[in-house]
């Protein structure tokens, strides 16, 4: 009887708690759950093997064929905030279909195994990582993001990151006009 009481004035305690925090914070901590939770998901690793430039190559064609731009994202492995935004992006759907629809992701490996040195003196340094360029369809440097802007309060935020997609995602192709002869 005892548990039982002890375990019920716990959930009590849980849930004064959530509730005297308010939504914003149940938001935060649905966030941090969402970006550090260990439950394995399917996403694309940085492979140091990888050459960038025949990635972007191939970017540059899918892209322009799509109308869509470019996003290299520049990690590895060993960085444990370039597994979180994947995580992030891949558990948020809103997230995942603006990238789906506008970008043609490429992972840049970047780890003492390979630093793709000649690849990266191309762009700015990046302040940290994951850096994320974003390209227009033809392979041009529109704009490089830190994506430690993109996190409130340690963890990435749905607002942010939605807005910074959006903002550079490809223009809208205007429906051509038809020209009426005389």
């Amino acid at each position: 009887m005892k548990l039982v009481l002890t375990s019920f004035i716990v959930f009590i305690l849980m849930v004064s708690s959530a509730i005297a925090q308010g939504p914003k914070a149940a938001d935060a901590q649905a966030n941090v759950a969402t970006e550090k939770s260990s439950a394995p998901i399917e996403r694309e690793k940085f492979d140091p093997a990888k050459d960038p430039a025949v990635d972007l190559a191939r970017a540059v064609e899918q892209a322009t064929a799509e109308n869509k731009r470019i996003i290299l994202d520049i990690g590895g492995e060993w960085c444990v905030w370039c597994r979180y935004m994947d995580r992030f992006i891949l558990l948020n759907p809103s997230l995942s279909e603006l990238k789906k629809k506008n970008f043609i992701w490429v992972k840049v490996n970047m780890s003492e195994e390979n630093e793709n040195k000649a690849f990266l003196s191309a762009y700015p340094a990046a302040a940290g990582y994951p850096h994320l360029f974003v390209l227009d369809e033809k392979g041009s440097l529109l704009k490089s993001q830190d994506t430690s802007l993109l996190e409130n309060d340690k963890v990435y935020d749905l607002g942010k990151f939605t807005e910074f997609l959006k903002t550079w995602g490809p223009p809208e192709k205007k429906p051509e006009k038809k020209v009426e002869g005389k």
